[in-house]
């Protein structure tokens, strides 16, 4: 009899057990099924506003590099009156990398891109995709900045020096033309002690805190503020500035001289007196567009 019970007891407890892990697993499932399916991301990389025309479901997808200045294009696009009888949806993207450039050119994925001229040629992006300038910033020159002395362009000044230089392949004044001077003096950058950047900023902070003795950028005037202009040395002049494209997979000048203008009217609203200035690329009049050139070919 006392085993008939013990048994009762425990097959008592066994129902009792499996209830409980029952009604557990019913409860994590009603926990789990108001969590969102999808978890917002650490850094932002994109923006996105709807035009009036919200029922259109197509998307004008723009990228650029800075945060600042896709969020300032998204928002005066989604208010332009050829945008919206286009598209409903206005898209940004950014990145800070070159990877992130690479991959937005090379897939063709913007419809309006800031890019480089010399990424945007690696790629065939012209031809492939019929990208089309639309305005352009100014040429601009490349040198080595220094904090204490006018860097000389020599093989042994360089040799026992901390050098700042910037981890993008595709920057021409950080990281370019640097290495093509190191290797026109008969350097081996395996000699030189080089720290790299990851933006132009970084490279100032490590110039300004005496991390390197010199670095290689273009000149703001800001850069007064810190450092002499007595202390700079040109590596190379005339050096194409960013340019916003255009994927013209049809003849639409409406929509081209629609976003050259708000390109430029961003540009005159810039403190900076580089991105202030920028050269328009198209003749727009009511009827037709005509291609003026780029000045910097």
């Amino acid at each position: 009899m006392k085993i008939k019970q013990q048994i009762l007891s425990h097959s008592t407890f066994v129902t009792v057990l499996l209830l409980f892990f029952v009604v557990l697993w019913f409860v994590t499932q009603s926990f789990v099924a108001t969590e969102p399916k999808t978890l917002k991301p650490l850094i932002e990389t994109s923006s996105r506003c709807f035009t009036s025309a919200s029922q259109n479901k197509e998307q004008l997808i723009i990228y650029a590099t800075s945060q600042k200045v896709a969020k300032s294009i998204i928002n005066s696009l989604c208010e332009d009156a050829v945008v919206t009888k286009q598209y409903g949806e206005v898209r940004g993207f950014w990145g800070y990398r070159t990877a992130d450039s690479i991959e937005f050119v090379g897939k063709g994925i913007a419809d309006l891109i800031l890019a480089k001229n010399n990424i945007m040629s690696a790629f065939k992006a012209e031809s492939t995709y019929n990208y089309q300038p639309i305005v352009g910033f100014p040429s601009y020159t490349a040198f080595f900045i220094s904090a204490k002395e006018k860097p000389k362009i020599e093989k042994q000044y360089f040799l026992d020096k901390r050098i700042g230089l910037l981890d993008y392949p595709t920057s021409r004044s950080g990281h370019i033309l640097p290495k093509q001077t190191f290797k026109e003096l008969g350097i081996n950058l395996e000699n030189l002690d080089v720290t790299y950047a990851s933006s132009h900023s970084e490279l100032r902070e490590l110039l300004a805190n005496g991390e390197v003795d010199i670095i290689a950028s273009f000149w703001k005037n800001t850069d007064q503020q810190s450092f002499s202009k007595n202390y700079i040395t040109p590596i190379s002049s005339n050096i194409i500035g960013t340019r916003w494209y255009l994927k013209m997979q049809h003849e639409n000048t409406d929509l081209l001289c629609a976003i050259q203008t708000n390109l430029l009217a961003l540009s005159q609203s810039q403190t900076s007196s580089y991105f202030n200035h920028v050269e328009p690329y198209w003749q727009c009049s009511d009827s037709d567009a005509v291609f003026l050139g780029e000045g910097d070919d």
